[in-house]
């Protein structure tokens, strides 16, 4: 990282990507679609070494961030809340397009975020496919909530619809069951969890489209990357509550749903999740430390390569 001569900051819209390259203090914009983005590349590519960096708003950045990889710069991809905070500690109190990208080339230089590689063709593929089965189990679950609510003779078409819905889902399974199979160390990992009672398809799935940190970090990390790690809220004699807080919201929703089975049918997570209890533990408290441990454990099969052994 020291050997990079300028930090630009970009923030994403819809239509425009407003830029601001630092330590020149150089200001531009162009458009987020294809001519503007080889446009971005070859001025940035004019300048020698960069780190870019994009705030993470969905699905917008990732065109761009994909190109200026490809075009050899790093590229780091962060929370927009860290830029925010960031901001908002150096008195950027205004919020505009154009300050946006002076506040994240402004967090680039001060904090250098380290780049990240982006995701390949095939796991963007996965990621894709798990976003849609997930928005497509929303709608479901909206329509189900309505069919109380619905008038009689417009029943038929809301309950076409809801088959329809669980057709999609099916079909999406069995492309992404498929996409893992035909990925050896996929195939692997996937075997790997699913000797896990409690670990059903959906979270695997998830954990190797968003976690593919999983196995290469310690116990610690990788309960602080999904967010399930309590932290510290003291201040002098003051000893508060430990809470977890951020991290990876997608990975630990799918991740609360498999433990709740899990301390129902796992009986290691099973005999955790009471011994909590008995002491006294709440039970949103005891539910957290099992997701904590049920991660815990799978970091440690895919980095042991072992399966399940209930012993």
């Amino acid at each position: 990282m020291t050997s990079i001569a300028h930090h630009v900051g970009i923030d994403v819209s819809k239509a425009r990507l407003d830029v601001h390259i630092l330590p020149a203090g150089e200001e531009m914009a162009f458009g987020n679609d294809e001519a503007g983005i080889a446009a971005l590349c070859a001025r940035l590519s004019a300048l020698g070494a960069c780190l870019a960096v994009l705030e993470a708003t969905g699905a917008l950045q990732e065109r761009a961030a994909a190109a200026l990889c490809a075009a050899g710069h790093l590229v780091a991809v962060v929370n927009p809340r860290q830029v925010r905070d960031f901001a908002r500690a150096t008195g950027r109190l205004a919020k505009t397009d154009r300050l946006d990208a002076q506040a994240i080339a402004a967090f680039a230089q001060a904090v250098r975020p380290a780049p990240r590689p982006l995701p390949d063709e095939a796991r963007q593929r996965l990621i894709d496919q798990v976003a849609r089965r997930r928005q497509l189990v929303e709608m479901r679950a909206a329509e189900k909530i309505r069919r109380a609510q619905m008038a009689s003779a417009l029943r038929p078409a809301l309950e076409a619809h809801i088959a329809f819905l669980d057709r999609e889902i099916i079909a999406l399974d069995g492309d992404i069951s498929g996409g893992l199979k035909a990925s050896p160390a996929w195939r692997m990992e996937d075997d790997l969890m699913a000797s896990v009672p409690g670990v059903g398809p959906v979270l695997r799935a998830v954990l190797i489209a968003k976690l593919p940190e999983l196995g290469a970090l310690s116990r610690r990390q990788i309960a602080a990357l999904v967010g399930v790690a309590p932290l510290n809220r003291d201040s002098g004699q003051m000893r508060g509550r430990r809470t977890i807080f951020g991290g990876r919201a997608e990975v630990r929703t799918v991740l609360y749903m498999a433990t709740i089975s899990a301390i129902r049918c796992n009986g290691v997570l099973k005999a955790f999740h009471a011994r909590l209890r008995a002491m006294g533990k709440p039970p949103k408290v005891a539910i957290t430390a099992a997701m904590r441990k049920l991660i815990t454990i799978l970091n440690a099969m895919l980095r042991s390569k072992t399966s399940w052994r209930t012993a």
